[in-house]
C-alpha cells in the first residue's frame, strides 16, 4: 500500500504534532485514516518525516513523527516559467504539470492577448488556489520543495526582473531548443491562449531572450510548458 504523503505549512521535527485543521479534516474526514495509519509529511524544507497517526478526531489529528529523511533532490537546472495567464483549468493544468516537471518558480504573465484579468481580492484567491495546485502536485510527484508561485505580473515587468543564464521565448519560427548550450538557470516565456504578439516577442528579444521552437506543430498554451520543461530536463536537467 502506498504511503500517504502530505504537505504541512509549518516547521516539522521529530516527535508529536497537531496538524492544521485543513489537513486534519482531509486526513480524518475525507480520506478516513485511522489511528495507527502510517503517514509521511514534508514542510517544504527539503526534509521528509515518517510517522503514524496517534489521534484522529472530527477536527483534530495528531501524529507521532519518528523518522527524518532527506527529501527528493531538486533538479540542478533551475527553471523559472513565465506562463501566459489563461482561463480556469488551462492555468491549473500548466501549474500542476510545471510543478511535476521540476519548475522552481512560476509567474503568471499578463500580456496583450490575455483573456483573463485579475484584480485585488480575486487575484489573491487565484494565487492561493494556484499554490494549492502546486502543493497537491508536490504531494503526488514526490517533490520535497514547493515551487514559488508568484503573483501575476505584466510582461514588461517580468522581462525586467528575469536574470536567468539562458532566457527563451517559445516561437514557431526559431532555432530548436537543443541548439543552445547547457545553462544552470533557465527562463521560459510562454504566451497565453491567443499567443504573444510579434511586438511582445521582439520586446522579449530586446530583454535578452532568444526565440526557440519545440517542433513543427503549434502547441496550446497549457501543452507548451509540459513539452518545453520535459525537453529542457532531458537536455540539461535530471531526466
Amino acid at each position: 500500500m502506498r504511503l500517504s504523503r502530505f504537505f504541512i505549512d509549518a516547521p516539522l521535527s521529530l516527535g508529536q504534532h497537531d496538524l492544521p485543521e485543513a489537513q486534519a479534516h482531509y486526513i480524518g474526514r475525507v480520506l478516513r485514516h485511522a489511528v495507527g495509519d502510517a503517514v509521511q509529511l514534508f514542510d517544504g524544507s527539503g526534509q521528509e518525516y515518517r510517522g503514524e497517526l496517534i489521534e484522529v478526531g472530527k477536527k483534530n489529528v495528531r501524529v507521532e513523527l519518528h523518522e527524518q529523511l532527506n527529501g527528493q533532490l531538486e533538479s540542478l537546472l533551475r527553471v523559472h516559467l513565465g506562463q501566459g495567464l489563461s482561463r480556469g483549468e488551462r492555468m491549473d493544468w500548466a501549474i500542476q504539470k510545471a510543478t511535476e516537471l521540476g519548475a522552481a518558480e512560476i509567474t503568471p504573465i499578463v500580456s496583450e492577448r490575455c483573456e483573463v484579468r485579475l484584480k485585488d481580492e480575486r487575484a489573491d484567491k487565484r494565487l492561493a488556489h494556484w499554490r494549492q495546485v502546486a502543493i497537491s502536485a508536490c504531494e503526488q510527484c514526490g517533490r520535497s520543495v514547493l515551487p514559488v508561485i508568484h503573483a501575476p505580473l505584466a510582461l514588461a515587468d517580468w522581462l525586467k526582473q528575469s536574470d536567468a543564464e539562458l532566457k527563451l521565448v517559445l516561437h514557431p519560427v526559431a532555432a530548436p531548443l537543443a541548439s543552445h548550450a547547457k545553462p544552470a538557470t533557465l527562463a521560459f516565456l510562454i504566451g497565453p491562449e491567443g499567443g504573444l504578439s510579434d511586438a511582445e516577442v521582439e520586446q522579449a528579444k530586446g530583454s535578452g531572450f532568444h526565440a526557440a521552437r519545440l517542433g513543427p506543430r503549434v502547441l496550446r498554451t497549457e501543452t507548451a510548458p509540459v513539452v518545453a520543461l520535459a525537453v529542457a530536463q532531458q537536455l540539461w536537467g535530471d531526466f
